[in-house]
Formats: C-alpha cells, structure tokens, sequence
C-alpha cells in the first residue's frame, strides 16, 4: 500500500520541484518522485512545501528545564556561569522537561538532533527511540592537571550512552574550557569520527587566545579556576584549536558569530585533504537571546561553507524550530533563499550527523519523515509558517 503527497512545491532535499508528487510506502519510506503528470491519480494535496524531516544539528535537550529561566541579552559569560550554578532541579521535573521538548521537536518536523550530553538524564527519553539522536558526550577542563580525570569522567558517560544508543562521541566543550592535553586524548578516542565544538561564540573568545585578556576571565575568576598556567598563542581561539582536531571525518564548528575571513582561510588550509570535513552549524535564535548578536552569514557564504542548523537549547531559545531558525535567518539576510535554507536544515544536516544513508532527502528507500512547511508566500518564508510532520 502506498500513499501519494503532492503540493505546489517539494522540497526533495537540494532543490525545490514544482507540481511533483511523493510516492512511499504507508510508513513512509520513499518509492518514487515524479512529476506530477506522471504520478497518476488519488494524491493527497497539501498547501505549503513538502520537505525531507528536519535536522536539528546542535541541542541541549538536558538544559530543556531552564527555558525562561535565564534573561535574554546576559552576554555569554553570566549565561555560562547561571547554567553552571542554577540547573540543579529535582529530577522528575527535568525529566518532564526533556519529555515535552522532545514532543515539541517532533510536532516541528524534526527527526534527527545532534544532543551534548553532561549527564545521563536523557538516555530514558531517548532509547524510546522516537527521534535519532547522536549523542555527543562532552569534555571540558581547561586546567591540564585535570585533563585526565575529566577525560575519564566523559569516557564512563560515554559508556552509558553507547550501552543503549548506538550513535555517540566524546568532544569538547570550548576552545576556551579544554587544555590541549584533553584535546589530544579527544582526538585519539577510539571511534571519535563525528566531533563538535562551541566555536567563537563571543569576541572575547579570541582574546583570551589572542592576548590573554577579556571577559573570559571574569569567567575564570568567579569559578575558581587557576589560569596562571595560560600563555596566549597570539592567534584567534579557532586557529590556536582546530589543528588538535585532525584525526575526526567530520567537525560541526557550533554558533561563529565572531568567526573572520582569516578564520575561514584557515579551515581551509587545515582541511584542504577533507579530513574533517567541516560544518558551520547556525543557531541565531540562541546567539540573539544570548548576545544580540549574529554570525556574518554573507562572509561564510562568500567563502562556500557547508551549513546546518541547530536550536541550541531552550535555555537560550523560546522554541525547539528548525522553522523558526530558517525564519529568523531570512529576516535578517532577506537574500537566502528558501531553498538554501531548507538545504542546510535537510540533506546538509544528515550528512553533518552521518544519516544521509536514511534522512534528509527524497531518494528511492529512505524513510526521511515528511514536513509541511505551512502559508508560505511562494517560495518564501512568511512570519506566520509553520512546520508540521505529515508522515
């Protein structure tokens, strides 16, 4: 038995294609896309674009308790410090919480989330097997006297989650909250293929790197945390880290708000060979809450990075949306193009998160879930969209 989807536009996961019709299987895996004169009669009509499942390549699902609990606009530093100090609820109501966003992300068309983990609150919710998650287990210690007690606390976690879920890796926090020493023991784990990192998410990031100073040290000094150790290397925090990180296929480089033309030169350079193949992951709805602030998408488009998208959490984000991130996007660089957008939130995503073998796109034998993108104006994003699994 099959079922057939038509609407004015579908969204095959590259492009968008007019007046075709989606032909799968009653779950949902895809036989056949055809133009519509071709596909023969009883399709069902939709109004909207019809698209590949979202994916959602950077969340905090275990933060989802803390949604408006901090203030908007705090600036990274105080943002860190409140979810350091303040995330402790009891834990039934962290697990309600985690319940309802992994709800939410499904009622907005998301199938896949690449999830940092600091605990195992969530390994419950998620071996019900209702999204694909990719469990990225974090590290953090920026001190190196504590690398190798740190790097076995995130190995037992690992354990954990690779007991019960079968996608995960062990990666680091920041630039800023790593020592060389764990960035060493990150990159020679065992199966450590897919990596992801908090990347110069503030201008005072790449002056700690660059000369030693700025907020970051406030950070530091309300922590408690010795730094005397720390020489500055003179360059920007991604260009000081990213050659630690040699021996990954992939690395998603997370928020970039403060990443430069010299950064992106630098990538380059680092990954001319295609070992990793690197992703700049967006999360402007995070990065607006946070700091008011946005990454130069201009800049990274001009010098042809892949991209996906991500929520971030909603500690720092009103809504789980994938939608809601292309929208806030296009507001702001009304240049993108609803197919570009919906290209990094689909088939780029799932490359990202190695499931293109299953998602993010409409080829014959994948089940990729099927999104209706709602009211939209030809083929723009309108304020009032929607996105809403249909199958």
């Amino acid at each position: 038995m099959y079922r057939k989807f038509s609407a004015e536009h579908i969204f095959n996961g590259y492009e968008l294609l007019h007046r075709h019709v989606l032909v799968t299987t009653a779950d949902g895996v895809v036989v056949d896309l055809l133009p519509e004169a071709a596909a023969g009669a009883d399709a069902e009509w939709f109004d909207g674009v019809i698209s590949p499942g979202f994916i959602n390549c950077h969340c905090h699902l275990e933060l989802s308790h803390m949604k408006g609990h901090i203030p908007k606009h705090t600036g990274l530093v105080d943002f860190v410090l409140k979810v350091v100090n303040e995330r402790h609820y009891e834990e039934a109501e962290i697990l309600s919480a985690v319940a309802k966003a992994e709800d939410e992300m499904l009622q907005n068309g998301i199938v896949a989330v690449g999830d940092i983990c600091n605990n195992t609150i969530t390994i419950p919710q998620k071996k019900k097997g209702r999204l694909h998650y990719h469990n990225f287990i974090e590290a953090s210690g920026f001190p190196p006297a504590v690398a190798e007690l740190r790097f076995k606390r995130a190995k037992d976690l690992y354990d954990e989650y690779a007991s019960g879920l079968p996608a995960n890796s062990i990666v680091p926090h920041a630039p800023y909250s790593v020592s060389p020493d764990m960035f060493s023991m990150i990159n020679s784990f065992p199966g450590n293929e897919l990596l992801t990192i908090h990347n110069q998410e503030i201008a005072a990031e790449n002056e700690l790197f660059e000369k030693g100073s700025g907020d970051l040290t406030r950070l530091y000094q309300t922590m408690g945390i010795d730094i005397s150790f720390f020489r500055p290397s003179g360059k920007s925090s991604l260009q000081t880290c990213l050659p630690y990180l040699n021996s990954a296929t992939t690395l998603l480089l997370v928020h970039n708000v403060c990443t430069t033309a010299e950064d992106l030169r630098f990538i380059t350079s680092q990954t001319s060979s295609l070992r990793p193949q690197t992703f700049i992951c967006l999360c402007p709805n995070a990065n607006l809450y946070i700091s008011n602030l946005l990454p130069d998408i201009g800049l990274l488009l001009q010098y042809g990075c892949d991209m996906v998208l991500g929520t971030d959490s909603l500690a720092s984000n009103d809504q789980l949306s994938i939608l809601e991130e292309m929208k806030t996007l296009q507001k702001n660089f009304p240049a993108l193009e609803l197919s570009t957008l919906l290209k990094w939130a689909t088939s780029s995503g799932a490359k990202a998160l190695h499931t293109e073998k299953q998602l993010g796109g409409f080829e014959k034998g994948k089940k990729p879930g099927i999104v209706l993108v709602e009211d939209t104006d030809g083929v723009k994003l309108v304020d009032g969209s929607s996105s809403r699994r249909i199958l």
